[in-house]
């Protein structure tokens, strides 16, 4: 008996020296290398550690120091200077479910085609002062000084974190989709291929961004909240081009976007001061859809190329049918300007109950006249405007093929249809305007006045006269409304100089002074040729002489 005890003391004290020994040379470089080969040469993954450690006063746990882990043939996944491994329970029947993975100090690339880039879980997962990479279709990600965990960690094929755990990150710089942003706090969780973030903050565009969201497993995206705060944003893109961005996103539902305070930047346009709250709006494939919206801004500046408002402020409601304007003033071209009205999606039509323009100093684009011949885009087929008041305003043309310019203009229209099948003109309505002082291609003239009605046959320029210093001009002109607008045109001068007509287009007259002037006229306004070239006209001046003298055209 004596014998059999001394032996298996003998037997234990071999098995305890063993096991002191495999756990002294387990923390060796030598053991590290061993492991990391074996792995290699028996798996898919390649492995590389600098040393394996352990801690008694951490008994359940050990390190992998200095590791680098990847798949064959694969872009590196994890480089970390620590990895910590928390041993559980469970891993009596499940040897790869671990208490808790570490990762610290560190790089981890996260590609969807990798899957499950190993066959371990965990109940959680936690990064410290890692650099997080993840690209795919939707998602472009970078950060930097990453402390995340997640809870559990149970990776899939192509769906790494799992599709059920919550999480929680925060990055000290994080580039999102070409976005950057600092200090980001996010929480939220992974609920059968359901994206929600519960909460998240960051800086950005040295502003401060928070929000509530979630994506549903179609790529849709509903924001509960969002709310960003001094943002000053600065971007290459035209304006165009920044809206293409925002169209070409997965459908979304925004339920509430407060913008307080931004100013933003791009390509020949700006906003500043801009506020801006927008609620209950689902955009999707380039277009919107509301049940109960609302749009409420104002701005100090909002620039467009040479387009400048001052002070704009804007209420609106989104519904099915369109949009109701409730509210929209602004200060344009040194003038003020003021409306309401609707937005009807069914025609596309833009109906607005009253405009008022005072005080306006404004300078036609060089370019004016090919602009109101250029169709409107698709979303505006008619503009309607119930009332139109102007005052005081003065109205400018540098063309040099034809300048002018009209002081203090006053005007009154009603029931004005502008815009009919996309395109610009006078198509029904009545309007009535007057000037105090005007110049035309260097002809100055008093009072100018013009009054017209149009339906869908034809433009009716009832009265068009001005008074010359000693005498009166006067004319009636008929525009028809079909393709190429036919016109004719009356016009009488008495006591005016007779190369008046001259300054504006005709040829020369031979005759000197003043005297009356009778001219009848026809042709083509938008003639797809030469205007002059569509003309035909007879033109008969009358001296105070009384020599008398009789033009045609061609």
């Amino acid at each position: 008996m004596k014998f059999i005890g001394k032996l298996l003391l003998t037997l234990l004290l071999l098995v305890v020296l063993a096991a002191v020994l495999l756990y002294v040379v387990g923390q060796t470089r030598w053991a590290a290398g061993t492991l990391s080969r074996w792995i290699s040469d028996n798996s898919e993954y390649r492995l590389s550690l600098e040393k394996i450690s352990h801690s008694w006063s951490k008994p359940g746990q050990i390190s992998l120091e200095g590791v680098a882990f990847t798949r064959a043939n694969q872009p590196q996944i994890l480089a970390a200077k620590q990895v910590n491994l928390a041993f559980s329970l469970r891993q009596i029947t499940d040897f790869g479910y671990f208490d808790s993975i570490t990762l610290r100090d560190g790089t981890l690339n996260l590609q969807p085609q990798q899957g499950a880039v190993l066959p371990i879980q965990a109940d959680v997962l936690q990064l410290s002062n890692m650099a997080l990479h993840y690209n795919d279709e939707t998602w472009q990600l970078n950060a930097e000084k990453v402390n995340a965990g997640i809870n559990p960690w149970q990776p899939k094929t192509g769906h790494l974190l799992g599709e059920n755990n919550q999480f929680q990150l925060s990055a000290g710089v994080m580039v999102l989709n070409g976005i950057p942003a600092s200090q980001v706090l996010v929480q939220g969780e992974i609920k059968q291929n359901q994206l929600i973030l519960s909460d998240f903050g960051a800086g950005l565009a040295q502003g401060d961004l928070t929000g509530v969201a979630s994506r549903a497993a179609d790529g849709s995206w509903l924001v509960e909240r969002l709310r960003l705060s001094n943002v000053r944003l600065q971007t290459p893109l035209t304006l165009e081009q920044f809206w293409d961005r925002f169209t070409a996103l997965p459908p979304i539902t925004v339920k509430r976007f407060d913008l307080i305070d931004a100013r933003l930047e791009g390509k020949e346009w700006a906003v500043n001061d801009l506020d801006l709250s927008l609620q209950n709006v689902t955009f999707q494939q380039g277009d919107w859809s509301s049940q109960n919206g609302l749009l409420d801004f104002n701005a100090g500046d909002l620039i467009n190329g040479s387009f400048h408002l001052i002070d704009p402020i804007m209420n609106m409601q989104l519904s099915p049918a369109g949009i109701a304007i409730g509210q929209f003033t602004t200060r344009w071209e040194g003038g003020l300007l003021r409306t309401s009205g609707n937005w009807l999606r069914a025609n596309k039509r833009l109906q607005l109950d009253e405009v008022a323009v005072a005080a306006l100093e404004y300078t036609l684009p060089i370019n004016w006249r090919t602009l109101w011949l250029q169709p409107l885009p698709s979303w505006l087929a008619e503009v309607y405007i119930g009332k139109m008041t102007t005052n005081r305003n003065l109205i400018i043309d540098i063309n040099p093929d034809f300048p002018f310019q009209i002081t203090a203009l006053d005007g009154y229209g009603s029931n004005l249809l502008l815009a009919k099948d996309h395109q610009w003109g006078v198509w029904s309505g009545s309007m009535k305007f007057n000037g105090n002082d005007a110049t035309f291609n260097k002809v100055d003239i008093r009072r100018p006045s013009l009054a017209l009605d149009a339906d869908a046959q034809q433009i009716n320029v009832t009265e068009l006269s001005a008074f010359m210093p000693d005498g009166l001009l006067d004319a009636k002109v008929n525009v028809s409304q079909l393709p190429g607008k036919p016109f004719t045109l009356n016009f009488s001068g008495r006591s005016v100089p007779l190369n008046t007509l001259q300054q504006w287009g005709w040829q020369h007259i031979p005759l000197e002074g003043e005297g009356n002037l009778q001219l009848q006229l026809k042709g083509l306004l938008n003639s797809d040729g030469p205007f002059k070239a569509s003309l035909q006209g007879q033109l008969q001046a009358t001296s105070k002489e009384g020599q008398t003298l009789e033009q045609q055209l061609p």
